[in-house]
């Protein structure tokens, strides 16, 4: 494990009279490929104590329903059983997360935690870097490089953070060995928390908006998303780098939701892609792209823009353009309702938009494309900036994300230059549905959500 995937949150030292090692597991909600956990255990064993894992889940998290909340139970299900095959006691609470890790931590020996991005998240962990009275150390395992080694400055755009990313890849893109722990802590006398393995019950006791149900057809979990990796590997990489951007025919991963709830690691699947005998190196080069630049590209963004999640955040460039395009006359205007019913005059947008709110996902092709007509069709930039933003975070499972920011604001021109100057959209990047058309055949997309909806397959 490189010694840049960690930080120490506080100057305060080990205990030595701890019972455990407490590792406080919030955005790598998985047993395996986690780095934040096979430290711990390595700090335990090196103390002669176990490892108790935490997690808190709050009903206030920002906008998240009972669609997030369900499929991170199903994987949170998964993970305390295989966290319990490798004698690792895993206690789950409801509350707030950074107090729950501070109640379990008294104990501790040392504390460790995992990494996130976005505001709130690193003021949990702050928080309890400055509250607790032991060691707390951050590992960052849920990006393939780390943050901080590749830019000290938010990126412009993919062009200027590829070559900085391809320079340092192969120093952080390695194979993590799993440690078995030598001190057993299922039996540890801890105070208990939510029984997850019934994720539908404890589902039901939660208080949390439930105007958006959980997805009947994407299941959560760890050895969902590892079924979804090999069978896009064996299945769907060969020819990725041409069909990828094909709606009708799908040919990509899946896999977004299960990175947003730490449920596999990107290293995992970037190890298996590049040693993979399928698919060409052209394939695998343009799969990379997605997973390591542009991802990374939008926890850059997060990262350094502290108003990531505003208008206020587009290029200069693009402000300007938009704004002086502000009172231009649209072709159609909707309303947020309209839109979020799929009531336009457009069959392929309103396709895309019931396959996201019926399924929680939605192809990436189109997911711009649904972009660019909300920033068409609402009365001002900054009020399609806001429709955009809070439907993509209600009804994605992926939603509220660091891409999911990054790729909302790329519709506005973020990470971008500017095009041929035209009405409404200024000099941002424009679609249109005749070129749609031209590309894909979007009747057999508008069918193939049809059948999505009407059969609400789950993938098990």
């Amino acid at each position: 494990m490189h010694e840049d995937r960690l930080k120490n949150l506080n100057a305060k030292p080990i205990s030595t009279n701890g019972d455990y090692v407490l590792y406080w597991m919030q955005q790598s909600q998985r047993a395996h490929y986690n780095h934040a956990l096979e430290y711990a255990i390595s700090l335990a064993n090196s103390i002669n104590v176990g490892v108790v894992v935490c997690l808190g889940i709050t009903e206030k998290y920002p906008e998240a329903n009972l669609r997030h909340f369900g499929f991170m139970l199903q994987g949170l299900s998964e993970t305390q059983s295989f966290l319990h095959e490798r004698g690792i006691k895993f206690v789950i609470k409801k509350g707030s997360p950074p107090e729950i890790a501070l109640n379990y931590a008294r104990r501790a020996a040392a504390v460790v935690c995992d990494r996130g991005y976005l505001k709130h998240q690193r003021q949990w962990r702050r928080y309890l870097g400055k509250k607790a009275k032991q060691q707390v150390t951050q590992v960052e395992g849920d990006s393939i490089v780390p943050v901080e080694q590749v830019s000290d400055t938010r990126e412009f755009a993919a062009r200027t953070i590829r070559p900085k990313i391809h320079k340092l890849v192969d120093i952080y893109l390695q194979d993590l060995c799993l440690r078995k722990s030598k001190k057993n802590t299922l039996n540890l006398e801890i105070e208990g928390g939510l029984n997850v393995r019934n994720p539908e019950q404890v589902l039901s006791n939660l208080s949390v908006a439930d105007d958006v149900k959980p997805s009947q057809r994407i299941c959560g979990g760890t050895s969902v998303a590892r079924k979804k990796l090999q069978y896009f590997i064996l299945s769907q990489l060969q020819g990725y780098a041409n069909s990828r951007n094909d709606p009708a025919s799908p040919q990509c991963s899946e896999l977004s939701p299960y990175l947003h709830f730490g449920q596999i690691s990107p290293i995992e699947i970037a190890l298996k892609v590049k040693s993979s005998k399928s698919g060409s190196s052209q394939d695998k080069e343009a799969f990379l792209e997605e997973l390591l630049i542009r991802r990374e590209l939008a926890i850059n963004f997060v990262f350094f823009e502290k108003d990531y999640d505003r208008y206020s955040a587009l290029p200069d460039w693009a402000k300007k353009t938009l704004h002086e395009h502000r009172n231009d006359t649209r072709p159609y205007r909707y309303t947020r309702k309209q839109m979020e019913n799929g009531e336009t005059h457009d069959e392929a947008w309103n396709a895309a938009m019931r396959e996201m709110r019926e399924t929680g996902y939605m192809h990436n092709y189109m997911r711009m494309y649904w972009g660019k007509k909300i920033l068409e069709w609402t009365n001002t930039p900054k009020y399609g900036y806001a429709t955009a933003l809070y439907l993509n975070n209600k009804y994605f499972i992926d939603g509220r994300d660091p891409s999911s920011y990054s790729n909302i604001a790329w519709i506005f021109g973020l990470h971008d230059r500017p095009w041929k100057e035209r009405e409404v959209f200024g000099k941002v990047r424009y679609m249109n549905e005749k070129g749609l058309r031209r590309k894909f055949d979007i009747t057999a997309y508008i069918d193939r959500v049809d059948r999505l909806v009407e059969n609400k397959k789950t993938d098990q």
